[in-house]
């Protein structure tokens, strides 16, 4: 239960909901909805490490910074690779949510979204960023957990429940029951990988070399994971690799199906080995409710389709999936004393526990 004081504290707080993502960070609050939606980049100096951007802004400068500047992205495969640049781009993204207030306000609790399978490290890493960013109190809460809460999912029934959280860096499918996960996967498979996918096809099918944005606007545009009412195609830009001038050639939604087709297949066998983990009353139960999917790598076309044939149970697209996550986080918020315990994955971890060991999820 919270103490009084943070009770008094709570009135006044601008509580967040954070999605940590490797692609893109949101960050909602309490009572208010997503008021951050942004890429998970930053620009530094190479030589102080000075913070020149972060964000949109910063995505922008992405291929085209000068020696001297580097844009990256502090977080690879749903995890920290880059402690101080995720810091300085958490502190940002806090100090612009509080921005918003009309009141010099005290500092938030934040809730974070963190992929199921990260190690005690990772973890105390995510807890020290957040703390060190700011947040006067800190809770960790598994992705799929949240991403179902954002989707609407009854988590807390004894009915059973499947999400399927596909975001840029991991894709997590996980079985609820009773306010627990009772089966889940975690794999470095998302949305980052089907853009190599595609930069990998592309040099080898036309000696192409094309960037990270170019290969992410053919999937978002192009791509497929089962055949559509209509092939397109598209132009493909980049530089031939034998004689090293620009060019363009035409790439239909056919080859860039072709291209995916590994990542999507290893996502889709993740969810077969899941269900048939999954205990037969709970498999019943899915049959029922179906298969939640949610995450921007979700959104790719025909994907939902492709899910339901491989799997023979109904499939359905979360209400704005890339923003399940975060907004899971901000009902978390809204209703903490009761979540926090009957929520396996969430833990409470405050300042005076901060030294006594990592935080547990």
């Amino acid at each position: 239960m919270a103490s009084f004081l943070d009770r008094i504290l709570g009135l006044f707080s601008l509580d967040l909901g954070i999605d940590l993502g490797t692609a893109n960070t949101l960050v909602a609050v309490r009572n208010k909805g997503i008021v951050i939606n942004e890429p998970s980049w930053v620009a530094v100096d190479r030589k102080s490490r000075q913070v020149l951007a972060v964000g949109a802004e910063a995505k922008e400068m992405v291929g085209r910074t000068p020696n001297k500047i580097v844009a990256i992205r502090p977080l690879r495969d749903g995890v920290i690779s880059d402690f101080e640049i995720t810091e300085a781009m958490l502190d940002n993204f806090i100090k612009k949510a509080h921005s918003r207030a009309l009141f010099n306000i005290p500092r938030p609790r934040v809730v974070i979204g963190i992929p199921s399978g990260v190690t005690e490290v990772e973890k105390r890493a995510v807890y020290d960023a957040a703390r060190s960013a700011g947040a006067r109190e800190v809770f960790l809460i598994e992705e799929p957990m949240a991403a179902a809460i954002g989707a609407g999912m009854p988590v807390t029934e004894a009915h059973g429940s499947l999400i399927v959280d596909i975001g840029g860096g991991t894709t997590e499918v996980a079985v609820f029951a009773l306010g627990g996960i009772v089966v889940s996967r975690s794999i470095r498979v998302a949305g980052d990988e089907m853009d190599e996918d595609i930069i990998n096809y592309a040099r080898q099918k036309y000696n192409l070399l094309i960037g990270e944005r170019m290969a992410e606007k053919i999937k978002i545009s192009i791509g497929s994971a089962f055949p559509l009412p209509e092939e397109k195609t598209m132009s493909l830009r980049g530089r031939n690799l034998v004689t090293g001038l620009p060019e363009s050639v035409e790439i239909s939604s056919i080859e860039v199906r072709e291209a995916l087709s590994n990542s999507v297949n290893t996502i889709i066998e993740t969810i077969r080995s899941t269900l048939d983990e999954t205990p037969p009353e709970l498999v019943a139960d899915l049959m029922e409710t179906g298969i939640g999917m949610a995450g921007g790598g979700s959104m790719l076309q025909g994907l939902v389709e492709r899910v339901a044939d491989e799997t023979n149970i109904h499939t359905w697209l979360a209400e704005d999936p890339l923003t399940c996550v975060a907004r899971g986080a901000e009902a978390v918020l809204e209703k903490l004393d009761d979540l926090a315990r009957v929520l396996v994955g969430l833990e409470r971890t405050t300042a005076s526990r901060a030294g006594s060991g990592s935080p547990r999820l």
